[in-house]
C-alpha cells in the first residue's frame, strides 16, 4: 500500500508543463507520459548519486490518485531509498499545480531502480560517500 504525502518530499529533479499532444481521448495526460517524466527525474537523481552513467532496470508499483489535466505544471521530487553495490533505488513523487485553481496535489509516486554502468555498458560499483547520499 502506498502512502501519499501532504507536501512533497525529496528534492525537485524535473519540472515541466503538460501539453495537449500528450493526452488521451478524454483530454487527460497519458499515464505513460507521466511515467516517462518520472524515469527522467529518477535517472537525473541516480546519475548524481552514481557520479556517472546509469540505466533503468526496474519500476515499482504505482497508483495514480487523479487525472493530470493539460496545462498543469508537473514536478517530480526524488530521494534515495537505498544504495547497493551497483544499484540505486530512487523514490519519485509527482506533484501538479493546476493551472486554473493553483491547487497543488500529489498525483502518484513510485520506486525506480537504476544500475551504474561503465563506458561499455557493464555494471560498475557505486561508491558510497557523503556526496552521493542525496
Amino acid at each position: 500500500m502506498q502512502i501519499f504525502n501532504a507536501t512533497p518530499t525529496g528534492t525537485i529533479a524535473l519540472q515541466t508543463i503538460t501539453m495537449p499532444a500528450d493526452t488521451n481521448p478524454f483530454g487527460d495526460i497519458f499515464g505513460g507520459w507521466v511515467m516517462a517524466q518520472m524515469d527522467i527525474a529518477g535517472a537525473i537523481h541516480a546519475n548524481e548519486v552514481a557520479q556517472g552513467r546509469v540505466t533503468t532496470v526496474a519500476v515499482g508499483s504505482m497508483v495514480f490518485m487523479r487525472p493530470v489535466p493539460v496545462g498543469a505544471i508537473i514536478s517530480c521530487y526524488t530521494s534515495t531509498l537505498r544504495i547497493g553495490n551497483t544499484s540505486i533505488r530512487v523514490k519519485v513523487e509527482v506533484w501538479i499545480k493546476d493551472f486554473l485553481t493553483h491547487q497543488i496535489s500529489q498525483v502518484t509516486q513510485g520506486e525506480y531502480v537504476y544500475v551504474a554502468i561503465d563506458e561499455q555498458g557493464r555494471k560498475r560499483p557505486v561508491l558510497k560517500s557523503p556526496q552521493n547520499l542525496v
